[in-house]
C-alpha cells in the first residue's frame, strides 16, 4: 500500500486499460468456489472428471490421460475465471494434484495451504506452506513422474536427496514468491516487461 502511495500517486490505478483498487481488503477466492461460481456447469466439472475432461478438451486445453481430476480443474480455471480477475484476488485452496510441494489442509486434505495474488488478470504472487512429510513427498513426487512419463514436462522429477532431507526433518516453513517485475509494471503504469527487467538479456545495445 506504501509503494503504491508513494509512487503510483495512490490506491487507485490503471493498468492496462483497467481501474485497479488497491483498497483493503482484498477478495479472498477459493479455487473450487471460482470454478463453481464463474463457470458455466461448475459443479459438474468439480463432480465429474469425464466431463470437466471434455470440457478442457473443447476449450483447446488437451488434457493428458494421466493429469488428475484437479489439475484438469486448474487449466479449467486458468483459462476461463483468471482473465476475470482484474481487483486484487488471493486465490485460495489449491488442488493438491497442482501443488506437489505444498501441505495440505487439515481439514481439507484434497487441498494444500497456498494462495496467488492476481491483480489486472494476471499474477502478482505466489505462496504455500512447504510439505515436510517425507512419506507424502515421496508419493507426490511418484505422482508427478506418472505424468511426466504420459506427456506432461512441467511435472517434477523424483529428489532423492531433497527427500533425504524431509527425513532427518524440516520445521514448518512457509515462502511467497513476488513477480516484481509485474508489480513495477503495475506501479509505474508499464506497458512491456522489458521496460522494467532490471537486467535484460535481449535489450539492445547503446
Amino acid at each position: 500500500m506504501q509503494l503504491a502511495e508513494r509512487h503510483a500517486g495512490g490506491l487507485k490505478l490503471t493498468w492496462h486499460g483497467e481501474e485497479i483498487d488497491l483498497t483493503p481488503p482484498w477478495t479472498r477466492l477459493p479455487l473450487l468456489d471460482a470454478v463453481r461460481d464463474r463457470v458455466e456447469d461448475g459443479d459438474r466439472i468439480i463432480a465429474d472428471d469425464a466431463f470437466a475432461r471434455g470440457v478442457a478438451r473443447e476449450l483447446g486445453l488437451e488434457p493428458t490421460s494421466a493429469d488428475p481430476h484437479g489439475k484438469v480443474i486448474t487449466k479449467i480455471f486458468e483459462e476461463l475465471v483468471e482473465p476475470t480477475l482484474i481487483q486484487p484476488t488471493f486465490v485460495i485452496d489449491y488442488p493438491v494434484e497442482v501443488s506437489p510441494l505444498a501441505r495440505r489442509k487439515a481439514d481439507a486434505p484434497e487441498l494444500v495451504e497456498r494462495f496467488e495474488l492476481f491483480i489486472g488478470a494476471r499474477e502478482i504472487a505466489n505462496a504455500f506452506t512447504e510439505l515436510n512429510d517425507p512419506d507424502d513427498q515421496r508419493a507426490r513426487f511418484e505422482e508427478q513422474v506418472a505424468e511426466r512419463a504420459a506427456g506432461d514436462d512441467d511435472a517434477h522429477l523424483l529428489d532423492d536427496d531433497y527427500l533425504t532431507a524431509l527425513e532427518h526433518g524440516m520445521p514448518p516453513t512457509a515462502g511467497c514468491g513476488i513477480g516484481i517485475d509485474r508489480l513495477v509494471m503495475l506501479l509505474t503504469g508499464t506497458e512491456s516487461i522489458r521496460e522494467v527487467i532490471l537486467f535484460p538479456q535481449m535489450k539492445p545495445k547503446g
